[in-house]
């Protein structure tokens, strides 16, 4: 507990930084061109809350729905961006599947949501994914995070930023390494953007279950994408990061 309240007091302290930093930032670019943060506003983030609806994604040990745990992550992001001025669109606002109304089966509605959420995403210039979800397993035991990326050139420098982040501050313990994301996974290997893939526990571990249900808990998470963003992720221009 001592751990996790040290957490607690370095989550304030990374709020205050990135005020002061952005602040601080703006000052130092006085007089120049463009600060970093004002290339922020012709930036969107795209926020997608896996799942939703019918389609509620892996179970959690307490028979919670993936999509909703997502979602409250997701809503919690998109407060964030809205703090700081930045342009964010979500791919769902509520527990729904965005399918098609002639969509009738289930295998039907969660095709023509994913291309329902592809044709969104490629529909928006100069911006970047961040897909949220969460992880299960057989094995009760398996816990932690994993963080995917997109176009490899475009995408991995803020996937590395965000795995690293969640690491020291939410896991010291528990390294791991970001991973190309798979040819299977339709969304992410169909849009041109800035993408990453963030699986942000395994709902099938009973104690990080309890976590990941907690609004406190959602709001580090949120929080922890956002710095990321904001810092390393923000400069993105031609493709490359300045």
């Amino acid at each position: 507990m001592k751990q996790y309240g040290k957490k607690r007091i370095f989550f304030g302290c990374l709020a205050a930084a990135m005020a002061v930093g952005l602040l601080a930032g703006g000052l130092w670019w006085s007089g120049r061109a463009e600060p970093t943060f004002a290339r922020l506003t012709h930036q969107t983030l795209i926020i997608d809350p896996g799942h939703g609806g019918e389609d509620g994604g892996a179970v959690s040990a307490s028979g919670q729905a993936e999509s909703q745990i997502n979602l409250a992550i997701a809503r919690s992001l998109d407060q964030l961006m809205g703090f700081y001025g930045v342009p964010a669109v979500m791919t769902r606002t509520e527990d729904i599947s965005i399918h098609d109304p002639s969509a009738e089966t289930l295998r039907e509605k969660k095709v023509s949501d994913l291309k329902n959420r592809v044709a969104l995403i490629n529909s928006i210039p100069n911006a970047t994914l961040i897909s949220i979800h969460q992880n299960a397993s057989p094995d009760p035991s398996h816990r932690g995070f994993q963080v995917f990326y997109g176009d490899q050139a475009l995408s991995q420098p803020l996937a590395q930023a965000v795995q690293q982040a969640l690491t020291e501050v939410l896991s010291p313990e528990k390294e791991r390494a970001v991973q190309s994301v798979s040819s299977s996974v339709y969304l992410m290997n169909h849009i041109s953007c800035r993408s990453i893939l963030v699986e942000c526990g395994f709902v099938s571990n009973v104690q990080e279950d309890q976590l990941l249900q907690e609004p406190a808990y959602q709001r580090k998470l949120a929080m922890t994408l956002a710095s990321c963003y904001l810092t390393a992720g923000s400069a993105q221009e031609g493709g490359s990061f300045v």
